[in-house]
């Protein structure tokens, strides 16, 4: 029963840490003495996904060239504020407990499609220092024309098109944790973190998705199943850091 308690015990220390959360308030940032003392984790999950629009991959194409009329408004609540040409500052929410709160912010450069290819990757953020945390986000998209499934529409209603959306991410995140974070066992930490990280993205890639296909549909004004308003989501390479 003791060695039961124990292991909780640990399990919901190690998550109150990777959300950045302890029994006490901490400083979202490290002070010189900490940091020179600090140690950092590394956080790493590969993901696959895709969502279905139906149109043309010439029109699916257009629609996500123009990412500065549709990016920003599928993308609330998070806020993106425009960097540049093509980047944003996307805040993602705020995570933790305990009286402490992160709100990470990531620079993202949705860069122009390279013979059908789109690539997101990450960009500094004007005049912003992130407080112990880095992330290395590596996202690649791909137009793939496909047969609609007529049984999802009424007969009269079968588009004449289908473009798969199939995405893959490389995400890392580094967190600079102080040196008493390390007394936990590190496989305990690594794993929490791991499936927190694993949690985000796909709540993040659930909602985006779904209204990204719901903003093109109807810009295009072509109609949408309800039965296929979800990303198809999978996840490998687990457990990486």
């Amino acid at each position: 029963m003791q060695a039961n308690s124990a292991e909780y015990y640990s399990s919901e220390a190690a998550h109150r840490i990777v959300l950045g959360a302890t029994s006490e308030p901490m400083e979202g940032k490290l002070d010189k003495e900490e940091a020179q003392g600090s140690e950092v984790s590394c956080f790493h999950g590969a993901f696959t996904s895709c969502m279905e629009m139906y149109a043309e991959a010439q029109t699916v194409a257009r629609y996500l060239d123009a990412h500065r009329e549709w990016f920003p408004r599928c993308a609330h609540p998070m806020k993106a504020e425009p960097i540049g040409e093509n980047g944003y500052a996307l805040t993602i929410g705020k995570f933790g407990s305990f009286g402490y709160e992160v709100e990470p912010k990531v620079g993202l450069d949705l860069l122009p499609q390279d013979q059908g290819i789109y690539r997101i990757q990450t960009i500094e953020v004007p005049g912003y220092e992130p407080p112990g945390y880095d992330v290395d986000f590596k996202a690649a998209l791909q137009l793939v024309e496909a047969l609609p499934d007529a049984s999802q529409f009424a007969n009269d209603e079968v588009p004449a098109y289908m473009t798969r959306v199939e995405w893959e991410l490389d995400l890392k995140v580094m967190i600079q944790f102080p040196r008493f974070i390390h007394s936990l066992p590190q496989s305990l930490v690594q794993t929490t973190g791991d499936r927190l990280l694993n949690q985000i993205v796909r709540q993040v890639s659930r909602c985006l998705t779904h209204k990204v296909q719901e903003d093109f549909h109807s810009t295009v004004k072509v109609a949408f199943p309800k039965k296929r308003r979800k990303a198809l989501w999978n996840r490998h390479q687990p457990g990486l850091g």
